[in-house]
């Protein structure tokens, strides 16, 4: 039986391969996208959601647009140097001919949960307040949703945007907060596990080889983003974030994961910092265990991870 999922994104050149997955792949079935800012602007995220699901030939999925900025904090512009200005490595893109569904991506999450009641795996791989909206629109989501899996934070690795911060936490930690500490069934697919994934070149040629025109983009879009990372981390490939997240949905044997606590550091230096305590283990105060339990990723198989990335798109 396919897994229903909800794919919250802001494509984005990791985003554009994940989903690529999303669409194609035999256990899941995408009963829609729902999009953020983040890499770019929500507007651009839309339409690079329009047009991978048009490339793959999956005109029928719901695009829904969502949070065009954080909740509180000012936004940051989107890094065009990592993703270029249109989040597919500035390469020339078709045409795109469909348009967005007329729901906001809040509103769409919590019909579509509601109208597949424990059944429906939210997977959110950009800043989230599209999650956060819809827990305002309908609290009782949490109970609905069979399980939640969000590509962000960092427990022991550092962050990539600022010493102590990822990306997407960064971006909304106010959202980020809400969350990841709303009481659902939730694992969080962060850089411990997502840096030791590494999509080489040999990988993406499969993948252009087997995707035809969104291969294609795919391909011309991953250029510009080894470039970056050749520059970041000194890898020959890129650490292929977003897809990790449905890696962990579909092939848990892969990770290791630890139980406890999350919060979100939401002000000053450490803001987007996520914060882990272990289950059972008890420190100088309690406050530091006051939130639900959940799931952290904290070790992979990154090789057979970015294996498997690559088997299932080629």
């Amino acid at each position: 039986m396919k897994q229903p999922i909800i794919f919250d994104t802001d494509p984005g050149v990791d985003d554009a391969q994940a989903i690529a997955i999303a669409l194609r792949h035999p256990e899941l079935d995408l009963l829609g996208l729902t999009t953020t800012y983040g890499n770019v602007d929500v507007e651009v995220a839309t339409r690079n959601a329009l047009l991978l699901a048009q490339l793959a030939g999956r005109d029928d999925v719901p695009v829904a647009q969502g949070a065009a900025a954080p909740l509180v904090k000012t936004r940051y512009p989107p890094p065009a140097h990592i993703h270029g200005a249109n989040g597919l490595g500035d390469i020339p893109l078709p045409e795109v001919k469909g348009k967005a569904n007329p729901r906001t991506a809040a509103q769409f999450i919590v019909d579509t949960v509601n109208a597949h009641p424990g059944q429906v795996a939210l997977v959110a791989v950009g800043p989230l307040g599209n999650l956060a909206a819809a827990l305002q629109l309908d609290p009782t989501l949490t109970e609905r949703v069979k399980q939640v899996v969000i590509m962000g934070g960092s427990i022991r690795e550092g962050g990539n945007v600022t010493p102590v911060a990822e990306a997407n936490m960064f971006n909304d930690p106010h959202a980020a907060r809400r969350v990841l500490t709303a009481g659902w069934p939730l694992t969080l697919v962060g850089l411990d596990v997502t840096h030791r994934c590494v999509l080489t070149p040999a990988h993406m040629a499969r993948i252009e080889s087997g995707q035809g025109e969104l291969g294609r983009v795919l391909a011309g879009s991953y250029a510009f983003y080894r470039d970056f990372y050749q520059e970041f981390l000194g890898i020959d490939g890129c650490c292929p974030h977003d897809s990790c997240a449905l890696a962990w949905l579909l092939r848990p044997d892969l990770f290791t994961t630890a139980r406890g606590h999350l919060t979100v550091v939401t002000e000053d230096d450490a803001e987007g910092q996520t914060l882990f305590a272990p289950e059972g283990r008890a420190f100088i105060d309690s406050r530091w265990s006051r939130t639900p339990a959940v799931d952290v990723c904290l070790g992979v198989d990154g090789e057979t991870v970015s294996d498997w990335i690559a088997d299932v798109l080629s």
